[in-house]
């Protein structure tokens, strides 16, 4: 988290002209009385380090303070204290003084306005005992405003060294814990009100830029929220089939980042009008890549991360809020839980997109074991050939046959299958059929022999008592044969027509014919 440290009645012109006129009596408020303040507060920061021999570190352009505080923590041997002071200058939001004049008397006078300039700033690198490694950040002009950063991952390791439970991390992770319930009790726990104490209990120990009467008069600092990280971590045992894993993820989920997407991960409506550009990039650091989902000021980012002496690699999901008034949040830390909530439900979403969108396939060793025989219980169970392109062409068929009304036979059946397959269409003769299509001897004597059976023969058909409407008869496949037609036109129309109707003077031949004719008229 970084934390805006802030006296909130100083963060106007008006407020700084109270301070100077109203709290401290003085007749103008000018930056004038500013300057000694600011020279005070440099002298204690620089006694501090002196008498405590703290190392006072002057940072350079382009130079990563982070690999500055690694070198110097590796030879800090104390619970807890200062490690260095670092002294950098940076541009920061500063009030100045201009003079106007009065359009009736003619007489100048100074205002206060608010103006940038590039300020000295003291970044304290701390340990403490509840948080682990720190910084507090210091500007040394008036009115003085300064920047906490902490980790919540030092302070739940902290915590459970203190309980006695032994972990395996990560950089802001674990692999592992004795204890999991009580390391998500101490991650739970991590709220507005530590925060807010270990603020106060530094602020003691270093030089405050406040005297003692100021901040009796209610001139203290504040928290509000500048940026928060909230992220999830999923162990993977298997570095390979995790890399694997996660470039397929990747590759399936390129359109995270539209609007209607992203709307859905966070639960925000998102319209013509909504700031920001919604964009999903891959960024690859070496040889690992990353996702990085885009919402306004709000980042979601996933990646891998492992540490050399660690063999399991954590696959990461971060959400960054920049700006809790994306989420009609405010940025005081009492609204720490609230931020929080909207931070994993977003991480929880696209973990769940991204199952669903590899659910939907099976395993390699569930689809092996799919197409090979097994015994259960001393039987032998036939294989499922799944994989098999003349199984898969032949449930395409048998599916696209249903909706033929008037059946079909195998001999169509085969002509079709050689096309799936890649095959010729065989020269059909009669009485010659495929092995694995051919319907067995006795099971077509048992259909024979059956007088209420649906199915005739060899040839499949419709049930009884089925209704054609106009329009609904698909024309009949190739080859068909025009008597198999007339002999299924003749069982529709005298399973569908009513018996008053029929002519029994007319031939058996001719009614089955001009039934054959009418087969689109609703009886």
């Amino acid at each position: 988290m970084y934390l805006n440290v802030y006296v909130p009645r100083l963060q106007c012109e008006g407020g700084i002209a109270q301070f100077f006129r109203g709290h401290r009596g003085h007749k103008f408020a000018s930056s004038a009385l500013m300057d000694p303040m600011t020279k005070a507060f440099v002298a204690a920061m620089e006694g501090f380090a002196k008498q405590h021999e703290i190392a006072v570190v002057q940072f350079h352009k382009g130079q990563r303070k982070d690999d500055v505080m690694k070198e110097h923590l590796a030879r800090f041997d104390k619970p807890e204290g200062v490690v260095f002071i670092g002294k950098a200058q940076e541009k920061t939001p500063v009030f100045r003084t201009e003079k106007r004049r009065n359009p009736q008397t003619g007489h100048t006078y100074p205002w206060i306005v608010r103006s940038s300039a590039m300020v000295n700033h003291f970044n304290c690198y701390c340990v403490d005992r509840e948080f682990g490694p720190f910084f507090l950040k210091f500007c040394s002009y008036f009115p003085y405003n300064a920047k906490l950063c902490l980790n919540g991952h030092e302070y739940a390791k902290r915590q459970l060294r203190k309980d006695g439970i032994g972990c395996k991390a990560l950089d802001n992770g674990f692999v592992s814990c004795e204890d999991h319930g009580r390391l998500q009790t101490i991650c739970d726990q991590l709220g507005p009100e530590q925060i807010d104490a270990l603020l106060r209990r530094w602020l003691a120990k270093l030089p405050h830029p406040f005297p003692p009467q100021d901040r009796e008069a209610g001139y203290r600092y504040d928290l509000s929220i500048l940026q928060a990280e909230f992220s999830l971590t999923q162990i993977l045992d298997r570095p390979l089939s995790g890399r694997m894993l996660f470039e397929e993820i990747i590759r399936e989920n390129l359109d995270l980042g539209r609007p209607d997407r992203v709307q859905l991960i966070f639960d925000r409506r998102v319209t013509k009008r909504t700031p920001g550009r919604f964009r999903t990039r891959v960024l690859t650091d070496g040889v690992i890549p990353s996702l990085h989902i885009d919402y306004k000021n709000t980042r979601i980012k996933q990646y891998f991360k492992q540490v050399p002496e660690v063999r399991e690699v954590g696959a990461r999901t971060e959400t960054t809020i920049n700006n809790t008034r994306d989420f009609s949040i405010g940025k005081r830390l009492c609204n720490l839980p609230a931020l929080r909530q909207v931070g994993f439900q977003a991480n929880r979403r696209v973990l769940e997109v991204e199952r669903l969108s590899q659910d939907c396939a099976v395993g390699e060793e569930a689809m092996l074991k799919l197409n090979q025989p097994v015994e259960v219980n001393g039987q032998r169970a036939a294989a499922l050939r799944i994989t098999d392109l003349r199984v898969l062409a032949l449930w395409h068929l048998l599916v696209w046959f249903r909706l033929l009304p008037c059946g079909f036979a195998n001999r169509d059946l085969r002509a079709q299958l050689a096309v799936l397959t890649g095959q010729e269409p065989p020269h059909i003769t009669p009485g010659k059929m495929t092995s694995d299509l051919q319907t067995p001897s006795s099971a077509r004597d048992d259909r024979e022999d059956s007088q209420d059976s649906s199915l005739s023969g060899h040839r499949l058909r419709l049930p009884r008592r089925v209704v054609l409407h106009p329009g609904a008869c698909p024309p009949l496949p190739p080859g068909f044969r025009r008597s198999a037609a007339k002999r299924t036109a003749r069982q529709l129309t005298t399973a569908t027509a009513p018996r008053q109707n029929r002519d029994r003077n007319t031939p058996s031949r001719e009614r089955g014919e001009a039934r054959c004719l009418n087969l689109t008229q609703t009886p």
